[in-house]
């Protein structure tokens, strides 16, 4: 991280602006079909010991008192999932708009790093690099990454919402137009990656499940996610950015590596090395989300430091696992079946 990350790069305020009528229509379409929700146990422990931890429009979260993972409860069912993603708006809205407008800038400053990153822990662990699959491909862009940076001959798409897998087949890869949970799976797969997906599934177990049976022997698996023990969420609780109808699960670092620990994995390295802590408790405060009238540090920190301050404190987050964008890289053990 060499210079601090916007919000404003990847998601401009005029283009967010505009896509707020589909935002509330494909919230509207879960909320109108709440006979379809159902209560869960943790996404990350099974246990059914629950803590409220708050509400926001229509949705309820709660906290587990075992793990600490933080979930939507109750939640749509997959089927009910797979019928929202197939519909949104919102998500059309991103395939003809915001990616376009927002590519060059999300490969050069997110892509672009995260498969450099991602290659170097490959190479330690000594993955090979004949096949990858990007699980929730969205406009292609990391898949490009994958092929063009990080050296795999053969790339898959996997996209299950309709106008985003067809630009991933215009753009060239070999693309699933499914939910994972519903394939057939083979391990054919050096690396999955899914990142920014498992807030949004129903079962975060089965996915994980359903990830590791395509894994070649000593394949590997990179996730990221929302963090429960990310500064945003301690400070604003349901009222931080990444709480909305679409994800519905945050995992605390040690709740989801103990879950992919269980699903049969071992844990290669887990991080927090998010860019954009600053920036968007800088946005809370400025819209009064968070107050700091008797925090001082963090007024001078968020509104009144210098870039170089900033960047200091967000690499500080990120180093001690309190950044709110969790990294998890596992792999099969060698003596997997």
């Amino acid at each position: 991280m060499t210079s601090t990350l916007r919000e404003q790069d990847i998601r401009p305020e005029a283009l967010m602006r505009d896509k707020q009528a589909a935002v509330d229509a494909d919230r509207a379409f879960l909320l109108e079909r709440r006979d379809q929700w159902t209560a869960v146990p943790c996404p990350a422990c099974d246990e059914n010991d629950p803590l409220p931890f708050g509400e926001k429009n229509g949705f309820a979260y709660d906290r587990c008192a075992r793990c600490a993972a933080v979930y939507t409860n109750p939640r749509p069912t997959e089927s009910l999932l797979a019928q929202f993603y197939a519909q949104s708006e919102n998500y059309r809205l991103w395939n003809e708009i915001l990616f376009p407008a927002t590519e060059d800038a999300r490969r050069e400053r997110i892509f672009a790093p995260r498969a450099e990153r991602l290659s170097a822990i490959l190479r330690s662990a000594g993955v090979t690099r004949n096949a990858a699959i990007d699980v929730g491909a969205a406009f292609g862009t990391f898949a490009a990454q994958l092929r063009d940076r990080a050296g795999f001959r053969r790339v898959v798409a996997l996209e299950p919402t309709p106008a985003l897998a067809q630009t991933c087949r215009d753009r060239g890869f070999e693309t699933i137009e499914s939910p994972l949970e519903s394939l057939t799976a083979s391990p054919e797969f050096d690396l999955v990656t899914a990142f920014e997906v498992i807030e949004h599934v129903h079962s975060p177990r089965r996915f994980i499940e359903a990830c590791r049976a395509m894994l070649t022997p000593a394949g590997a698996l990179a996730l990221s996610c929302p963090s429960a023990a990310g500064v945003e969420t301690r400070l604003l609780g349901v009222h931080a950015s990444c709480f909305d109808h679409e994800h519905l699960n945050y995992f605390t670092p040690e709740s989801l590596a103990a879950l992919v620990r269980r699903c049969g994995l071992e844990i290669i390295e887990v991080q927090t090395p998010g860019q954009l802590d600053v920036d968007l408790l800088a946005r809370a405060a400025r819209e009064g989300r968070l107050r700091l009238e008797n925090e001082p540090f963090l007024r001078r920190i968020l509104l009144d430091a210098a870039d170089a301050d900033r960047l200091d404190f967000q690499r500080f987050l990120a180093d001690r696992l309190l950044s709110s964008h969790l990294w998890l890289v596992a792999r099969l053990p060698e003596n997997a079946g």
